[in-house]
């Protein structure tokens, strides 16, 4: 979801997120979890989901949930490329850049923008454009005018622009190098109203459903399949790859996902939370699977009971609440705590029981919602999604995701 981005375990406990964004209509979209957090292998065996061919695009991920709140690729852009450091976001479909347009609100200096040229800018009429508009708001009143593109997030700043094309060189992982043409958005009028500073990244990589996605366009053309994935560790970093070569052979269950008004973003439901294996009392909850928002948002009845559970178990226990600047929610130790580990024994484990498929669970653990601050209090990484702007939203998000291996998969139907 389309947010600002909000202010361990070793390696080897990495997530792995999967989106498969599936062409063939016979197939109406899966989610699927398992806790072995163990590294994708080399192989594909989703052939039957993906559209065969292509090769897989392998990229270096930087940044932490805390204290940075994000995560990030590097991506070459232009003919010669000039790199550019991009918040990856799978609830984002567009992919955009600061832009020398001249810019309003760039954060970055002149020379680190993107600079277009006449030719770069798509036109209204091009099916780029169309997908990134409703049928209603697609409107072109000349259909050679610029397509142009806003976007607004929960935190009331945006982002203006227009939608360019340029080459972005790929090196892929059969060992070929591969330099497509590619349509993101030139972002030239940058507002940032929210209580925290933008991150020092020059945009967002889109990872979303549409067809203005890079990984749709990637499988558009041939390049890879339509499948897009990233493995991000608690402790920093990571990796992002386009293509199906990564994805682990087995240990996967699945459930189905939605489609409906959360059409959009990769969302899955019903489900039922559960604290400590119990019922909670909560039903019926839609979810929204967004690795752009740094932490868990829930509507605000959902986020009341959920604090009201962690702290009625806390009762008894050696820990007090305490005001802390990176989280709302927070709680002091005897002693300075320097990770989850030292305090995990004390909170329990959430899950969220999808009642659409039999015996499916995404086990929240202490190490999937805690973060422990640079003071040494720990604090809660669950939100009230109400008072962020999300209204009744409940969206799941990258520090939510960091222990769990998770597949996602979703048919691009209609486009």
């Amino acid at each position: 979801m389309a947010d600002q981005k909000m202010k361990g375990r070793k390696v080897s406990l990495m997530i792995l997120v999967l989106i498969f964004q599936v062409l063939s209509a016979p197939f109406h979209g899966c989610f699927a979890a398992t806790s072995q957090g163990q590294p994708p292998r080399k192989r594909s065996l989703v052939q039957s989901l993906a559209v065969n061919g292509g090769s897989s695009v392998f990229l270096p991920v930087s940044g932490n949930v805390y204290p940075l709140g994000y995560y990030s690729v590097a991506l070459g852009i232009g003919n010669p490329p000039k790199t550019f450091q991009l918040d990856i976001d799978t609830g984002s479909d567009l992919t955009w850049v600061q832009c020398d347009a001249p810019c309003t609100g760039c954060t970055l200096p002149r020379d680190r923008l993107y600079k277009p040229v006449k030719n770069n800018f798509l036109a209204c009429k091009s099916p780029i454009c169309a997908a990134l508009h409703s049928l209603k708001a697609h409107q072109c009143k000349n259909p050679n005018e610029k397509c142009g593109f806003q976007v607004e997030y929960a935190d009331h700043g945006s982002v203006l622009g227009a939608v360019v094309s340029d080459n972005i060189p790929l090196r892929l992982v059969n060992g070929s190098f591969s330099s497509p043409l590619l349509a993101f958005g030139c972002g030239y009028r940058i507002q940032n109203r929210g209580p925290h500073p933008p991150p020092p990244t020059a945009g967002v990589l889109g990872l979303g459903k549409s067809k203005a996605s890079i990984s749709s366009q990637l499988s558009g053309m041939g390049i890879t399949q339509n499948v897009v994935g990233h493995c991000l560790s608690g402790q920093g970093g990571g990796f992002l790859f386009f293509g199906a070569d990564f994805v682990p052979k087995s240990g996967m269950t699945w459930a189905p996902m939605l489609q409906n008004s959360f059409n959009k973003y990769y969302s899955s439901g019903p489900a039922e939370l559960l604290f400590g294996g119990r019922p909670t009392g909560v039903k019926g909850l839609n979810v929204i699977f967004d690795t752009g928002a740094t932490y868990t948002y829930l509507s605000s009845k959902v986020y009341q009971t959920v604090l009201n559970l962690i702290r009625k178990d806390l009762g008894g226990k050696q820990l007090q609440d305490v005001k802390d600047k990176a989280l709302p929610v927070c709680w002091k130790g005897i002693r300075p705590f320097k990770s989850v580990r030292d305090v995990r024994n004390s909170f329990n484990t959430f899950a969220l029981s999808f009642t659409g498929a039999s015996n499916i669970q995404l086990q929240l653990p202490p190490e999937s919602y805690l973060i422990v601050t640079e003071q040494g209090n720990v604090c809660l990484g669950i939100l009230s999604g109400t008072e962020a702007g999300l209204g009744s939203s409940n969206v799941i998000g990258g520090k939510s995701l960091l222990i769990e291996l998770v597949l996602i998969c979703f048919p691009l139907l209609g486009i």
